[in-house]
């Protein structure tokens, strides 16, 4: 049942090819009748709203990351590393789409550069969840052609339930980004990926490949070290 279910969702699947043959890709959809000067009205944008509210989820971020390394060692640690959590995880994920539409800002630079670190906080690559989403608003909900399809059916609650704190995203966010660093994509992912932008994909995973490594590599130094202070503080001959 599950393999079936996979196959049936995978864009290189039965299905997909059967989507284009009744029509269901890059079908027309629904327009409002809301006159286009009246709609550029609507959708006017400004810098500031965004760039304030950025500050704000940053400053935030920095708050509560200061708060929670000040009282590490004791219980306020964990509300503090919660909240820091909270606004790291979700609120990046917010930014991540509407940058990623040009939406939160007038300026298109910053539209980028807002999407760029947004991606990088959920460890998303940029081309390819830029592509990505673009077909899923081409073929929004379209089985074997839409692959940001949340909730297969019948739903797989375990893993809903242990990606609510990423047990399944981040371990796949690594494979894919050593995969891609490798010069790979995924076959899903080679289906709405163009050929031009595949070397942008390639380019972003080295570096990162390289700063995990060094970053893991710290992190054991540190624990290491901070084991180690310990130790010495309840060690009675020092």
């Amino acid at each position: 049942m599950n393999s079936e279910r996979l196959e049936r969702y995978s864009l290189t699947g039965p299905e997909n090819q059967a989507a284009v043959a009744a029509g269901l890709a890059g079908g027309d959809w629904f327009r409002s009748a809301v006159p286009r000067k009246r709609m550029k009205e609507l959708m006017r944008r400004s810098d500031y709203p965004a760039i304030r509210d950025t500050i704000i989820w940053l400053g935030l971020l920095g708050l509560f990351a200061g708060l929670g390394i000040a009282f590490w060692g004791s219980w306020w640690a964990l509300p503090c590393f919660a909240a820091y959590g909270l606004l790291y995880g979700s609120t990046s994920d917010s930014r991540w789409h509407e940058a990623g539409h040009g939406t939160a800002f007038r300026t298109r630079w910053l539209d980028q550069g807002l999407y760029q670190l947004a991606s990088f906080m959920i460890m998303r690559d940029p081309t390819t969840w830029r592509w990505s989403h673009t077909r899923h608003h081409t073929d929004t909900l379209i089985i074997g052609r839409d692959p940001e399809i949340a909730v297969m059916r019948p739903a797989r609650l375990a893993k809903l339930l242990v990606n609510v704190v990423g047990l399944t995203d981040v371990p796949l966010a690594f494979w894919l980004m050593f995969r891609h660093a490798a010069g790979r994509l995924t076959a899903d992912e080679a289906d709405y990926v163009p050929a031009s932008e595949r070397h942008k994909v390639y380019r972003t995973a080295s570096p990162g490949c390289r700063d995990s490594g060094l970053l893991l590599v710290l992190i054991v130094v540190w624990l290491r070290s901070a084991g180690a202070a310990q130790g010495r503080e309840h060690d009675p001959e020092t």
